[in-house]
């Protein structure tokens, strides 16, 4: 085992990319343990032989479509003009620009990239500092991984056997529970006097439009999960659904994408889901060599101590997420661990889906934590700030988002509620 930690954890430190080094620290288990090398081809195929699998190109396509289309640019508008009566209302804007953008990206760095270059840019311009501006930003940013349509939810089920509906709709709550978080805590600020008064609120004409505009982009993900829940599709189907509903939007309606712009947003798009089975294939013989050396035993083994005491297993999970995405990708860290905590999850009562909603936003959470927070580093670029005074502004969205995963926790309805009303 600790040749295989050794071997890891080395070759990150040197900078090798994620998958080769936990494919080569796989690679090296494997090896320890005695069983032929030549286990490691079929492992690698078989670790992205999944039929959900083929679900994660499409939702990334049929993000960078809209997103190239102008879409972006409409949910910012869309949020400002809904905020504009509030003291604080641009930082709360940023927060809902968020919950929107989350619905059509589901990830925190397209997220922090789109939103960024707006909100870092021009909240400053209204007396927000530009630390604030980048703080409100970078929090906000995790909601996207969270709420439905969700990359990450879709590893989780390919490594969990959950259903991938099931995580769409538990992890609608937790996703508005985060942006509950981030908003009490600009509403302190603005009663506090701290935050400037937006600009004044547009025609009835631009409302009209905005609205229109708003229930055209949030039709996405109630198409997607709607049509999953009612059983019409699944979820690889409603990913090319997806797909087809964007190019529609951003071709025809919006009009803000051309030939070379769909074509760009291909090429991105299969850059990205090659880098994530490449991710995948590795994670799958890291994880079959940890359970070689017997490490899922000693994980049960660890989890006996927290007998009759679910709540403090799942504060252990959390605790452990944010240890391990210090320096492990935060895919890698999903394919890897979940399939090793979920029987111990199960065998001390915990719902699974209570513990995934866990999983994931303790991970996602770590994307927003130094010495490998990508989406901090991603806003610090886009904003030219340092990392001291964004971690000093950025301390009380982390401290109200940790508490959210205590709540989460410790209130199991929060992340069952949904999957059981909507999907019995």
């Amino acid at each position: 085992m600790i040749w295989v930690a050794i071997t890891g954890l080395g070759l990150l430190f040197l900078g090798v990319p994620v998958a080769f080094a936990i494919g080569l620290a796989g690679l090296v288990g494997v090896w320890v343990a005695d069983i032929p090398l030549a286990i490691v081809a079929t492992r690698l195929f078989t670790g992205v032989d999944s039929f959900v699998f083929l679900a994660v190109p499409f939702y990334i396509l049929a993000a960078e479509i809209m997103s190239q289309g102008g879409i972006t640019t409409r949910l910012i508008t869309i949020a400002q003009r809904a905020f504009l009566w509030l003291p604080g209302g641009t930082a709360f804007a940023n927060i809902g620009a968020s919950v929107l953008f989350a619905g059509i990206s589901g990830s925190a760095v397209a997220d922090a990239a789109a939103l960024g270059r707006v909100f870092v840019t021009e909240m400053p311009k209204e007396g927000y500092s530009k630390p604030y501006s980048a703080a409100v930003t970078v929090a906000s940013s995790i909601i996207g991984p969270i709420i439905p349509p969700s990359g990450l939810a879709i590893l989780l089920a390919a490594v969990s056997g959950l259903s991938v509906v099931d995580l769409f709709l538990a992890g609608v709550i937790p996703g508005l529970l985060l942006g509950g978080a981030c908003a009490v805590v600009v509403a302190i600020d603005a009663m506090r006097g701290k935050l400037p008064r937006p600009t004044p609120a547009p025609s009835g004409d631009s409302v009209r439009r905005m609205v229109i505009e708003g229930v055209a982009v949030a039709t996405l993900p109630v198409i997607i999960v709607g049509g999953m829940v009612a059983g019409a599709y699944t979820a690889t189907e409603g990913g090319g659904i997806a797909v087809a509903y964007a190019i529609f939007l951003s071709v025809f309606v919006f009009r803000g994408i051309d030939l070379a712009g769909l074509w760009r947003a291909f090429m991105k798009a299969a850059r990205v889901s090659a880098t994530i089975y490449l991710l995948v294939a590795a994670a799958t013989i890291l994880s079959y060599a940890l359970n070689l050396l017997g490490i899922a035993s000693g994980i049960s083994a660890a989890a006996d101590m927290f007998g009759g005491q679910p709540v403090l297993f799942l504060l252990a999970i959390a605790l452990l997420m944010l240890v391990l995405r210090t320096f492990l990708d935060i895919g890698a860290a999903i394919l890897i661990f979940v399939p090793l905590l979920l029987p111990p999850v199960r065998e001390l009562g915990i719902d699974p889906l209570q513990a995934s909603m866990v999983v994931m936003i303790t991970l996602a959470i770590g994307l927003v934590t130094p010495p490998v927070g990508v989406v901090l580093f991603v806003v610090m670029r886009v904003g030219k700030i340092g990392m001291l005074p964004l971690m000093r502004a950025l301390t009380p969205f982390l401290v109200a988002e940790l508490a959210a995963v205590v709540l989460l926790c410790l209130v199991p309805q929060l992340s069952t509620w949904l999957p059981v009303l909507l999907n019995p």
